[in-house]
């Protein structure tokens, strides 16, 4: 009965991590409109500012019921993500967005490699399988020519932050605590974006459509997303937890031709399908080798969000 219920979690917590990375996708062609009135790190800003302002009034009971402990942490994964998020988006002035793309998927490498490293974790051969699976679908689906310049190495700098941050909510996220923690790291990461966006003021979105694509962004993209990846990463390996989240580019390629008026292509499809095998590959590789992460089983009693 208890295995029953640790799968159905399980499967849960992937549901959610998809559905995440799915708003994020969905995130791309509204981002390359915007940033053509709203400087980056200005809309960075504005929109993780909205999301921690909902997010502290809707959550306030589970911000302050918070041990110092998890709040330090969560302050530490905030500082992390925000900082990745302005290295991304500095690194992706000097590069394509195709591999920016690909360097920022590096993650799903380093993040195995930070974990083993840091935390001395054995990864499983398969997962190591369902990585190079996705590395491979990431760069059919990315590259079209590669350099390696100022833009790539602010980008992988980007994708270490990410991976540490993935490592680091594997490590430390716990069900009960989720919601209060994902709250914190929504203020931090607009504090971290409002440093960068201060010394060249603050440009506003202009029109009713710019500010509703924001609003998405902010909540749905933002606050949901924050609290999904959180929560979810408390019942899944970090690893993978960072394969299922390299669904993103091939999330990004489906909007992209429903509403982004792009037409789907033979590398859009061969490298979405690497993703999905990798995903596969993860999934079986979770059922050979459940986690024996003890906060698994307190899981049971801390579902609610």
């Amino acid at each position: 009965m208890a295995a029953t219920s640790t799968r159905r979690t399980t499967l849960l917590a992937t549901g959610l991590l998809v559905l995440m990375t799915a708003t994020w996708g969905s995130t791309f062609f509204l981002i390359r409109d915007l940033v053509q009135h709203v400087p980056s790190a200005d809309f960075l800003f504005v929109r993780f500012t909205i999301a921690a302002i909902v997010m502290a009034v809707v959550f306030r009971a589970q911000i302050l019921a918070l041990p110092r402990r998890q709040l330090r942490l969560s302050l530490l994964l905030g500082a992390l993500y925000g900082c990745a998020q302005l290295l991304q988006t500095t690194g992706l002035e000097h590069t394509s967005a195709s591999v920016s793309g690909f360097v920022t998927g590096a993650y799903v490498v380093l993040t195995p490699i930070c974990g083993a490293v840091i935390l001395r974790k054995r990864i499983p051969g398969a997962l190591w399988v369902a990585v190079l699976l996705a590395t491979v679908g990431l760069g059919v689906l990315s590259l079209r020519g590669f350099a390696v310049g100022q833009g790539e190495g602010l980008t992988l700098a980007a994708a270490l932050l990410y991976a540490l941050h993935i490592v680091g909510l594997g490590q430390w996220s716990t069900p009960a605590q989720a919601t209060g923690m994902a709250s914190v790291q929504a203020g931090v990461i607009a504090a971290v974006c409002l440093v960068a966006a201060l010394p060249g003021g603050i440009t506003l979105p202009a029109t009713g459509g710019q500010w509703a694509s924001l609003l998405y962004m902010a909540l749905v993209a933002g606050a949901f997303a924050l609290w999904a990846q959180t929560w979810a990463q408390a019942h899944l390996d970090a690893t993978r937890a960072a394969i299922i989240m390299t669904t993103e580019p091939v999330f990004a390629a489906l909007f992209a031709v429903l509403f982004g008026g792009e037409s789907a292509t033979s590398r859009m499809l061969l490298g979405g399908a690497l993703v999905l095998a990798a995903m596969y590959v993860s999934e079986l590789s979770g059922r050979t080798h459940p986690p024996a992460d003890p906060r698994s089983a307190e899981a049971l009693h801390h579902d609610a969000p």
